[in-house]
């Protein structure tokens, strides 16, 4: 009986897991309370709560200090109830774009701040979400990491249509931040440019330029995060050498090391400090 038990329970959870994928299916409603953040399983269209959240406070993030203030004071408009934007935080690779949504929602997570993360597949899944999120009273973030797209990409559309120009009103309580290295989210090539006119004094782009900027223009907000300095970057290094646990300071020795990781790495930023750290402090720090 026991067998027939385990063997009815297997074939019930089969069941409920092909009928969350079948044409039509609803989404389970997710326990909001179980967790800050979640992701969309764009496959079984259903979110999953994450519940090992990093960690990282907005203190912890250094030499971004504008960007910082901007999208933190969008960010607390919204949570408080008051009108805010879509963000679209670009540039420089490892300078803290998805580090400052993370830090956000530690920040306002016990002011009911929720954050979905989506990948650009589970784009065209956004009216389920939006079905999920309307009319509670917690607010929603869809956060999209590291996003960019070719034209014909169906969640490009979808994208496009839910930032601005759906018959369907967006959720008041939903917002879109996307990360990018590329501020128009979409690649650029020569000839784009070569089939811009000119008539007169004026410049006509051409129109694959048109549609490229059409999409990140409808993001309300645009955040550029750009290379560190060599100064902001060994100030982020000592920042988290003393999180790991080293004592000494950034002495000569510490520098250096730090300065020929960054070139070893090719990059000057606040990732690859933090790499740094972890691997000095792993060899020097006693456990």
């Amino acid at each position: 009986m026991d067998k027939l038990d385990k063997l009815l329970s297997r074939a019930d959870g089969l069941l409920s897991r092909l009928e969350s994928i079948l044409p039509g299916a609803k989404p389970l409603v997710p326990d909001w309370q179980s967790s800050a953040a979640f992701r969309w399983d764009h496959q079984q269209c259903t979110l999953h709560p994450v519940q090992n959240f990093q960690r990282i406070a907005l203190s912890d993030l250094l030499g971004i200090e504008d960007q910082k203030q901007r999208v933190r004071q969008n960010t607390q408009q919204f949570v408080m109830g008051g009108t805010a934007n879509n963000v679209l935080l670009s540039g420089a690779r490892g300078t803290g774009k998805s580090s400052l949504v993370k830090a956000l929602l530690n920040e306002y997570a016990g002011q009911g701040l929720r954050v979905i993360q989506i990948d650009k597949q589970g784009l065209i899944d956004l009216f389920h979400i939006i079905g999920l999120v309307q009319g509670r009273e917690e607010r929603f973030i869809l956060y999209c990491d590291d996003l960019s797209f070719n034209a014909e990409e169906p969640g490009y559309q979808s994208l496009k249509a839910a930032l601005d120009g759906d018959l369907v009103a967006f959720s008041d309580n939903l917002l879109i931040y996307a990360t990018s290295n590329r501020r128009h989210l979409m690649p650029d090539y020569m000839q784009d440019n070569l089939a811009t006119k000119y008539v007169g004094d004026e410049v006509h782009p051409a129109e694959s330029v048109e549609e490229k900027v059409s999409l990140s223009e409808r993001f309300g907000l645009w955040v550029s995060f750009y290379p560190f300095t060599q100064e902001e970057y060994l100030a982020v290094a000592q920042h988290w050498l003393i999180y790991h646990g080293w004592k000494q300071g950034l002495t000569d020795e510490v520098r250096k090391s730090a300065l020929q990781w960054s070139l070893l790495r090719g990059s000057r930023s606040g990732r690859v400090a933090g790499q740094f750290a972890r691997d000095w402090c792993g060899r020097y720090v006693e456990g």
